[in-house]
Protein backbone atom coordinates (compact mmCIF):
# COMPACT_ATOMS: atom_id res chain seq x y z
CA UNK A 1 0.00 0.00 0.00
CA UNK A 2 0.71 3.34 -0.48
CA UNK A 3 -0.23 6.87 -0.32
CA UNK A 4 0.40 10.40 -1.77
CA UNK A 5 0.88 13.54 0.30
CA UNK A 6 1.96 17.23 -0.17
CA UNK A 7 4.05 16.61 3.21
CA UNK A 8 5.04 14.15 5.53
CA UNK A 9 6.59 15.55 8.95
CA UNK A 10 8.16 13.12 11.15
CA UNK A 11 7.75 13.46 14.83
CA UNK A 12 5.60 14.59 16.93
CA UNK A 13 7.06 17.46 19.58
CA UNK A 14 7.30 21.20 19.57
CA UNK A 15 8.85 21.56 15.80
CA UNK A 16 6.80 18.93 14.35
CA UNK A 17 3.71 20.23 15.93
CA UNK A 18 4.73 23.92 15.02
CA UNK A 19 5.07 22.37 11.14
CA UNK A 20 1.89 21.09 11.50
CA UNK A 21 0.26 24.11 12.25
CA UNK A 22 1.86 26.03 9.78
CA UNK A 23 1.29 23.17 6.77
CA UNK A 24 -2.30 23.02 7.48
CA UNK A 25 -3.19 26.83 7.03
CA UNK A 26 -2.15 25.70 3.47
CA UNK A 27 -2.99 21.95 2.59
CA UNK A 28 -4.93 19.57 4.96
CA UNK A 29 -3.29 16.90 2.42
CA UNK A 30 -0.36 16.19 5.60
CA UNK A 31 0.59 13.81 7.70
CA UNK A 32 2.73 13.63 11.06
CA UNK A 33 4.75 10.47 11.86
CA UNK A 34 5.48 9.87 15.26
CA UNK A 35 7.89 6.60 16.68
CA UNK A 36 8.67 7.95 20.48
CA UNK A 37 6.55 9.26 23.39
CA UNK A 38 4.10 12.33 22.89
CA UNK A 39 3.66 15.29 24.81
CA UNK A 40 7.44 16.98 23.78
CA UNK A 41 10.33 17.33 25.58
CA UNK A 42 9.87 20.46 27.08
CA UNK A 43 6.58 19.26 28.51
CA UNK A 44 7.27 15.86 29.84
CA UNK A 45 11.51 15.72 30.64
CA UNK A 46 12.43 19.25 30.17
CA UNK A 47 11.29 22.67 30.49
CA UNK A 48 8.33 22.24 32.90
CA UNK A 49 9.03 19.30 35.50
CA UNK A 50 12.31 20.66 35.99
CA UNK A 51 10.86 24.30 36.79
CA UNK A 52 8.68 22.70 39.34
CA UNK A 53 11.27 20.85 41.08
CA UNK A 54 13.51 24.14 40.99
CA UNK A 55 10.70 26.29 42.38
CA UNK A 56 10.03 23.49 45.29
CA UNK A 57 13.89 24.29 46.20
CA UNK A 58 14.02 27.59 45.93
CA UNK A 59 10.72 27.89 48.29
CA UNK A 60 12.36 25.97 50.88
CA UNK A 61 15.96 27.47 50.77
CA UNK A 62 14.27 30.95 52.20
CA UNK A 63 14.06 29.48 55.21
CA UNK A 64 17.43 30.62 55.68
CA UNK A 65 16.34 34.29 55.99
CA UNK A 66 13.19 33.56 58.17
CA UNK A 67 14.59 34.14 61.59
CA UNK A 68 15.98 37.55 59.79
CA UNK A 69 12.34 38.41 58.81
CA UNK A 70 10.79 37.61 62.56
CA UNK A 71 9.00 34.53 61.10
CA UNK A 72 9.49 31.33 63.46
CA UNK A 73 8.97 27.64 63.45
CA UNK A 74 10.81 25.17 61.26
CA UNK A 75 10.34 23.54 58.25
CA UNK A 76 10.82 20.01 56.87
CA UNK A 77 10.83 18.47 53.47
CA UNK A 78 8.65 15.41 51.95
CA UNK A 79 10.81 14.59 49.28
CA UNK A 80 8.38 11.43 48.15
CA UNK A 81 5.91 14.38 48.02
CA UNK A 82 8.10 16.98 46.17
CA UNK A 83 8.61 14.27 43.07
CA UNK A 84 4.65 13.74 43.56
CA UNK A 85 3.85 16.90 42.93
CA UNK A 86 6.43 17.05 39.95
CA UNK A 87 4.81 14.49 38.17
CA UNK A 88 1.21 15.64 38.71
CA UNK A 89 2.05 18.98 37.54
CA UNK A 90 4.12 17.86 34.78
CA UNK A 91 0.90 15.48 33.44
CA UNK A 92 -0.73 18.58 33.63
CA UNK A 93 1.49 20.02 31.25
CA UNK A 94 1.85 17.15 28.86
CA UNK A 95 -2.31 16.75 29.18
CA UNK A 96 -2.30 20.26 27.30
CA UNK A 97 -0.05 19.16 24.66
CA UNK A 98 -1.95 16.04 24.53
CA UNK A 99 -5.04 18.18 23.83
CA UNK A 100 -3.74 19.14 20.61
CA UNK A 101 -2.49 16.10 19.46
CA UNK A 102 -5.71 14.55 19.34
CA UNK A 103 -7.21 17.07 17.54
CA UNK A 104 -4.73 16.25 14.72
CA UNK A 105 -6.88 12.84 14.04
CA UNK A 106 -6.12 10.55 11.47
CA UNK A 107 -3.12 13.06 9.99
CA UNK A 108 -1.48 11.17 12.70
CA UNK A 109 0.30 8.21 12.25
CA UNK A 110 1.82 6.32 15.36
CA UNK A 111 5.18 4.41 13.45
CA UNK A 112 8.87 4.87 12.40
CA UNK A 113 9.89 6.25 9.35
CA UNK A 114 12.16 5.85 7.31
CA UNK A 115 13.57 7.31 3.92
CA UNK A 116 13.50 4.66 0.28
CA UNK A 117 13.78 7.66 -1.88
CA UNK A 118 14.35 11.25 -1.54
CA UNK A 119 10.48 11.75 -1.55
CA UNK A 120 9.22 8.45 -0.18
CA UNK A 121 9.38 7.04 3.36
CA UNK A 122 8.30 3.44 4.71
CA UNK A 123 6.34 3.91 7.57
CA UNK A 124 4.65 0.22 9.26
CA UNK A 125 5.66 -1.39 6.11
CA UNK A 126 3.28 1.81 3.87
CA UNK A 127 4.98 4.06 1.55
CA UNK A 128 4.42 7.19 1.93
CA UNK A 129 5.12 9.84 -1.23
CA UNK A 130 5.48 13.33 -0.23
CA UNK A 131 6.38 16.57 -2.25
CA UNK A 132 8.33 17.73 0.52
CA UNK A 133 9.55 15.91 3.91
CA UNK A 134 10.22 17.87 7.56
CA UNK A 135 12.55 15.85 9.72
CA UNK A 136 11.63 16.93 13.51
CA UNK A 137 12.54 14.32 15.41
CA UNK A 138 14.61 15.47 18.46
CA UNK A 139 17.16 14.07 20.56
CA UNK A 140 17.95 12.06 23.61
CA UNK A 141 19.99 12.12 26.30
CA UNK A 142 23.99 11.00 26.15
CA UNK A 143 24.37 7.59 27.85
CA UNK A 144 27.72 5.77 27.74
CA UNK A 145 27.09 2.20 27.35
CA UNK A 146 28.78 1.21 30.36
CA UNK A 147 27.44 3.50 33.09
CA UNK A 148 24.12 2.90 31.96
CA UNK A 149 24.97 -0.99 33.65
CA UNK A 150 25.35 0.75 36.41
CA UNK A 151 22.05 1.96 36.70
CA UNK A 152 23.10 5.82 36.29
CA UNK A 153 20.16 7.77 35.15
CA UNK A 154 19.62 10.81 32.96
CA UNK A 155 17.08 13.70 32.57
CA UNK A 156 14.43 11.43 30.95
CA UNK A 157 14.64 9.68 34.03
CA UNK A 158 14.89 11.56 36.81
CA UNK A 159 11.10 12.95 36.83
CA UNK A 160 10.05 9.34 37.19
CA UNK A 161 11.63 8.41 40.93
CA UNK A 162 9.10 8.10 43.55
CA UNK A 163 11.60 9.43 46.16
CA UNK A 164 14.76 11.15 45.95
CA UNK A 165 18.29 9.87 47.29
CA UNK A 166 20.50 10.88 50.15
CA UNK A 167 23.12 11.53 47.90
CA UNK A 168 23.49 12.04 44.27
CA UNK A 169 26.49 12.73 41.14
CA UNK A 170 25.93 15.28 38.70
CA UNK A 171 28.16 14.46 35.66
CA UNK A 172 28.03 17.58 33.50
CA UNK A 173 27.45 20.61 34.88
CA UNK A 174 26.01 22.50 31.50
CA UNK A 175 22.16 24.70 32.08
CA UNK A 176 20.16 20.93 32.93
CA UNK A 177 22.92 19.76 35.43
CA UNK A 178 23.34 22.85 37.13
CA UNK A 179 19.38 23.33 37.54
CA UNK A 180 18.78 20.09 38.48
CA UNK A 181 22.64 20.15 41.18
CA UNK A 182 21.46 22.83 42.53
CA UNK A 183 18.02 22.55 43.22
CA UNK A 184 18.59 18.86 44.94
CA UNK A 185 21.26 20.35 47.08
CA UNK A 186 19.07 22.70 48.86
CA UNK A 187 16.38 20.00 49.47
CA UNK A 188 19.43 18.72 51.71
CA UNK A 189 20.68 15.97 49.37
CA UNK A 190 24.54 15.61 49.19
CA UNK A 191 25.10 16.75 45.77
CA UNK A 192 28.77 16.25 43.98
CA UNK A 193 29.36 18.06 40.76
CA UNK A 194 31.71 16.56 38.07
CA UNK A 195 32.30 18.81 34.88
CA UNK A 196 35.32 18.25 32.25
CA UNK A 197 35.26 22.20 31.16
CA UNK A 198 36.29 24.61 34.07
CA UNK A 199 33.09 26.51 32.82
CA UNK A 200 29.32 26.03 34.53
CA UNK A 201 26.29 26.61 32.95
CA UNK A 202 27.29 27.28 29.55
CA UNK A 203 29.43 31.16 30.48
CA UNK A 204 31.80 31.85 28.46
CA UNK A 205 32.40 35.20 30.33
CA UNK A 206 35.22 34.24 32.86
CA UNK A 207 33.84 37.01 35.63
CA UNK A 208 30.53 35.74 35.53
CA UNK A 209 31.73 31.85 35.79
CA UNK A 210 33.78 32.88 39.01
CA UNK A 211 30.61 34.32 39.89
CA UNK A 212 28.44 31.06 39.25
CA UNK A 213 31.40 28.46 40.67
CA UNK A 214 31.07 30.62 43.72
CA UNK A 215 27.01 30.05 43.95
CA UNK A 216 26.85 26.39 43.46
CA UNK A 217 29.91 26.08 45.50
CA UNK A 218 26.92 27.14 48.27
CA UNK A 219 24.75 24.57 47.44
CA UNK A 220 26.96 21.08 46.14
CA UNK A 221 29.10 19.34 48.36
CA UNK A 222 31.90 19.71 45.94
CA UNK A 223 32.19 20.79 42.59
CA UNK A 224 34.88 19.12 40.42
CA UNK A 225 35.79 20.88 37.14
CA UNK A 226 38.41 20.19 34.35
CA UNK A 227 38.35 16.32 34.82
CA UNK A 228 36.42 13.98 33.31
CA UNK A 229 34.63 11.25 35.55
CA UNK A 230 35.02 7.55 36.04
CA UNK A 231 32.56 5.27 37.67
CA UNK A 232 32.42 1.73 39.06
CA UNK A 233 30.37 -0.29 41.62
CA UNK A 234 31.47 0.11 45.14
CA UNK A 235 31.24 -2.75 47.29
CA UNK A 236 30.22 -1.21 50.01
CA UNK A 237 26.89 -0.25 47.74
CA UNK A 238 26.19 2.82 45.59
CA UNK A 239 28.71 3.92 42.80
CA UNK A 240 31.90 5.19 43.23
CA UNK A 241 32.89 8.57 41.11
CA UNK A 242 36.67 9.32 40.54
CA UNK A 243 38.13 12.04 38.68
CA UNK A 244 41.47 11.90 37.13
CA UNK A 245 42.55 14.67 39.67
CA UNK A 246 42.30 12.34 42.39
CA UNK A 247 38.61 12.88 43.76
CA UNK A 248 36.75 10.45 44.87
CA UNK A 249 33.06 9.56 46.58
CA UNK A 250 30.57 6.83 46.88
CA UNK A 251 27.02 8.14 46.02
CA UNK A 252 23.31 6.05 45.84
CA UNK A 253 22.75 7.51 42.67
CA UNK A 254 24.49 9.77 39.73
CA UNK A 255 22.79 11.79 37.07
CA UNK A 256 24.41 11.82 33.22
CA UNK A 257 24.10 15.52 31.82
CA UNK A 258 26.66 15.50 28.94
CA UNK A 259 24.20 16.71 27.03
CA UNK A 260 22.29 15.80 23.70
CA UNK A 261 22.18 13.43 20.66
CA UNK A 262 19.83 14.55 18.00
CA UNK A 263 17.48 11.22 16.98
CA UNK A 264 18.35 10.64 13.06
CA UNK A 265 19.70 7.18 13.40
CA UNK A 266 18.49 4.14 10.98
CA UNK A 267 16.34 6.79 8.76
CA UNK A 268 18.05 6.10 5.51
CA UNK A 269 19.71 10.28 4.98
CA UNK A 270 23.15 8.77 4.77
CA UNK A 271 22.34 6.31 1.75
CA UNK A 272 19.00 7.92 0.51
CA UNK A 273 20.75 11.25 0.06
CA UNK A 274 24.66 10.41 0.06
CA UNK A 275 25.50 12.40 3.03
CA UNK A 276 27.99 12.43 5.64
CA UNK A 277 26.51 12.67 9.30
CA UNK A 278 29.71 11.99 11.20
CA UNK A 279 29.30 15.58 12.47
CA UNK A 280 25.26 15.49 12.66
CA UNK A 281 23.01 17.37 10.51
CA UNK A 282 24.11 21.34 11.60
CA UNK A 283 26.38 22.43 9.36
CA UNK A 284 24.51 20.83 6.29
CA UNK A 285 20.83 22.93 7.28
CA UNK A 286 20.38 26.26 6.15
CA UNK A 287 19.17 27.86 9.55
CA UNK A 288 17.77 30.47 7.63
CA UNK A 289 15.11 28.21 5.24
CA UNK A 290 15.74 25.30 7.51
CA UNK A 291 15.88 23.09 4.25
CA UNK A 292 18.76 20.34 3.72
CA UNK A 293 21.24 21.25 1.33
CA UNK A 294 19.05 21.00 -2.11
CA UNK A 295 16.80 18.53 -1.52
CA UNK A 296 13.09 18.52 -0.82
CA UNK A 297 13.62 18.23 3.20
CA UNK A 298 13.78 20.78 5.80
CA UNK A 299 14.85 19.88 9.42
CA UNK A 300 13.52 21.40 12.49
CA UNK A 301 13.91 21.28 16.35
CA UNK A 302 16.40 19.64 18.59
CA UNK A 303 17.56 17.52 15.60
CA UNK A 304 19.32 20.37 14.22
CA UNK A 305 21.89 20.56 16.87
CA UNK A 306 21.61 24.23 16.31
CA UNK A 307 19.74 26.17 19.05
CA UNK A 308 18.00 23.49 21.51
CA UNK A 309 15.70 26.15 23.47
CA UNK A 310 11.51 26.12 22.76
CA UNK A 311 10.86 28.95 21.05
CA UNK A 312 13.78 28.77 18.96
CA UNK A 313 12.83 25.41 18.14
CA UNK A 314 8.90 26.52 17.28
CA UNK A 315 10.70 29.02 15.20
CA UNK A 316 11.91 26.14 13.46
CA UNK A 317 8.90 24.56 12.66
CA UNK A 318 6.88 27.48 11.68
CA UNK A 319 9.77 28.27 8.55
CA UNK A 320 10.01 24.54 7.94
CA UNK A 321 6.38 24.71 7.71
CA UNK A 322 6.19 27.74 5.27
CA UNK A 323 8.70 26.38 3.19
CA UNK A 324 7.69 22.89 2.82
CA UNK A 325 4.23 24.28 1.09
CA UNK A 326 5.89 26.19 -1.53
CA UNK A 327 8.06 25.86 -4.80
CA UNK A 328 11.00 28.00 -3.54
CA UNK A 329 12.22 28.20 0.41
CA UNK A 330 12.35 32.13 1.70
CA UNK A 331 14.79 33.12 4.27
CA UNK A 332 14.23 34.40 7.53
CA UNK A 333 16.22 36.45 10.41
CA UNK A 334 16.60 34.63 13.15
CA UNK A 335 15.96 36.20 16.23
CA UNK A 336 18.40 37.49 18.91
CA UNK A 337 19.96 34.47 21.01
CA UNK A 338 18.56 34.17 24.67
CA UNK A 339 19.39 31.65 26.97
CA UNK A 340 18.12 31.09 30.69
CA UNK A 341 18.97 28.67 33.21
CA UNK A 342 16.79 28.72 36.33
CA UNK A 343 19.41 28.81 39.07
CA UNK A 344 19.35 30.80 41.91
CA UNK A 345 20.31 33.74 40.92
CA UNK A 346 19.49 33.28 37.26
CA UNK A 347 21.85 32.22 34.68
CA UNK A 348 21.28 34.65 31.45
CA UNK A 349 22.93 34.63 28.16
CA UNK A 350 21.74 37.47 25.38
CA UNK A 351 22.78 38.19 22.19
CA UNK A 352 26.44 37.54 21.73
CA UNK A 353 28.38 35.92 24.38
CA UNK A 354 31.54 36.83 25.18
CA UNK A 355 33.40 34.27 23.66
CA UNK A 356 31.66 35.03 20.32
CA UNK A 357 32.85 39.18 20.76
CA UNK A 358 36.68 37.55 21.34
CA UNK A 359 39.29 39.90 19.21
CA UNK A 360 36.25 42.34 18.54
CA UNK A 361 36.37 45.86 20.13
CA UNK A 362 34.04 46.17 22.75
CA UNK A 363 33.24 48.22 25.93
CA UNK A 364 32.52 46.26 29.12
CA UNK A 365 29.72 47.61 31.58
CA UNK A 366 29.18 45.53 34.79
CA UNK A 367 27.55 45.83 38.29
CA UNK A 368 27.21 43.56 41.53
CA UNK A 369 23.80 42.54 42.85
CA UNK A 370 25.43 42.40 46.61
CA UNK A 371 25.04 46.05 47.68
CA UNK A 372 21.85 46.49 44.98
CA UNK A 373 19.25 48.00 46.65
CA UNK A 374 16.68 45.85 45.90
CA UNK A 375 18.35 42.59 45.76
CA UNK A 376 18.92 44.00 49.63
CA UNK A 377 15.40 43.92 50.62
CA UNK A 378 14.36 40.51 49.31
CA UNK A 379 17.85 38.87 50.88
CA UNK A 380 19.29 38.02 47.78
CA UNK A 381 22.38 39.52 47.87
CA UNK A 382 24.27 37.97 45.25
CA UNK A 383 25.06 38.15 41.49
CA UNK A 384 26.82 40.01 38.51
CA UNK A 385 26.19 40.94 35.38
CA UNK A 386 28.53 42.06 32.22
CA UNK A 387 27.23 44.42 29.10
CA UNK A 388 28.86 44.53 26.14
CA UNK A 389 28.43 47.13 23.24
CA UNK A 390 30.21 48.11 20.62
CA UNK A 391 32.90 50.55 21.22
CA UNK A 392 32.85 53.22 18.04
CA UNK A 393 28.73 53.25 18.00
CA UNK A 394 27.82 52.09 21.25
CA UNK A 395 25.51 50.21 19.97
CA UNK A 396 24.45 47.05 22.07
CA UNK A 397 25.80 43.40 21.70
CA UNK A 398 25.10 41.02 24.13
CA UNK A 399 25.52 40.42 27.98
CA UNK A 400 26.51 37.60 30.25
CA UNK A 401 24.82 37.36 34.04
CA UNK A 402 24.18 35.20 36.76
CA UNK A 403 21.69 37.55 39.06
CA UNK A 404 18.46 37.07 41.02
CA UNK A 405 15.25 37.37 38.70
CA UNK A 406 17.85 37.59 35.27
CA UNK A 407 15.13 36.49 32.77
CA UNK A 408 14.06 39.94 33.10
CA UNK A 409 16.80 41.74 32.06
CA UNK A 410 17.72 39.25 30.25
CA UNK A 411 14.34 39.84 27.82
CA UNK A 412 14.60 43.55 28.08
CA UNK A 413 18.15 43.07 26.75
CA UNK A 414 17.22 41.14 23.62
CA UNK A 415 14.57 43.71 22.76
CA UNK A 416 17.42 46.36 22.87
CA UNK A 417 19.75 44.25 20.95
CA UNK A 418 16.91 43.38 18.45
CA UNK A 419 16.49 46.57 17.18
CA UNK A 420 19.98 47.86 17.39
CA UNK A 421 19.57 50.59 20.20
CA UNK A 422 22.75 51.97 21.74
CA UNK A 423 23.38 52.30 25.07
CA UNK A 424 22.41 56.27 24.78
CA UNK A 425 19.49 55.14 23.38
CA UNK A 426 18.48 52.76 26.14
CA UNK A 427 19.67 55.23 28.83
CA UNK A 428 16.69 57.27 27.75
CA UNK A 429 14.38 54.46 29.17
CA UNK A 430 13.49 55.24 33.04
CA UNK A 431 14.88 52.41 35.65
CA UNK A 432 12.03 52.75 38.68
CA UNK A 433 13.69 52.70 42.03
CA UNK A 434 13.95 50.01 43.73
CA UNK A 435 14.36 47.16 41.16
CA UNK A 436 16.65 45.11 39.69
CA UNK A 437 16.55 46.56 36.59
CA UNK A 438 18.51 49.57 38.46
CA UNK A 439 21.54 47.56 37.94
CA UNK A 440 21.39 47.21 34.26
CA UNK A 441 21.34 51.21 34.52
CA UNK A 442 24.34 51.05 36.24
CA UNK A 443 26.34 48.74 34.39
CA UNK A 444 24.78 50.62 30.99
CA UNK A 445 26.24 54.13 32.56
CA UNK A 446 28.94 52.23 33.16
CA UNK A 447 29.71 51.83 29.65
CA UNK A 448 28.68 55.16 28.60
CA UNK A 449 31.37 56.72 30.99
CA UNK A 450 33.93 54.69 29.12
CA UNK A 451 33.12 55.86 25.77
CA UNK A 452 34.03 59.76 26.57
CA UNK A 453 32.24 62.98 27.60
CA UNK A 454 31.23 63.57 23.78
CA UNK A 455 28.95 60.33 24.25
CA UNK A 456 27.41 60.80 27.38
CA UNK A 457 24.11 62.39 27.61
CA UNK A 458 22.17 63.12 30.89
CA UNK A 459 19.46 60.49 29.97
CA UNK A 460 17.49 63.42 28.93
CA UNK A 461 16.29 65.19 25.48
CA UNK A 462 15.80 68.62 25.32
CA UNK A 463 12.14 69.31 24.68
Amino acid sequence: MSKKVDVAIIGAGTAGLHTFGQVRQKTSNVVLINAGHYGTTCARVGCMPSKVLIEVAKEFSRRQHFENFGIEGSLTINRAQVMKHVRRMRDGFVGRVMEGVNKIGDKNIKGRARFVEPQVLEVNGEHIHANKIVIATGSRPIMPPEWQKLGVITSDDFFELEDLPDSIAIIGLGIIGSEIGQALGRLGIRVVGVEMLSTVGSLSDPVINKVAIEEFSKDFEQLWLGSAAQLSDDPAGGIKVETEQGQSTTVDMVLASLGRRPNFDNMGLEEVFGIDLSNGLKGLINPHTMQLGYFPVFVAGDVTSIRPILHEVADDGVIAGYNAVRDTATAFKRRVPLGIAFSDPQIVIVGASFAELEGQDIVIGERGFVMQGRTKVMARTHGHLRVYADRQSGRLLGAEMMIPDGEYIGHFLAMAIEHEMTVQDVLLTPFYHPTVMEGLDDALKAIAAQLGKSKINLGLLEK
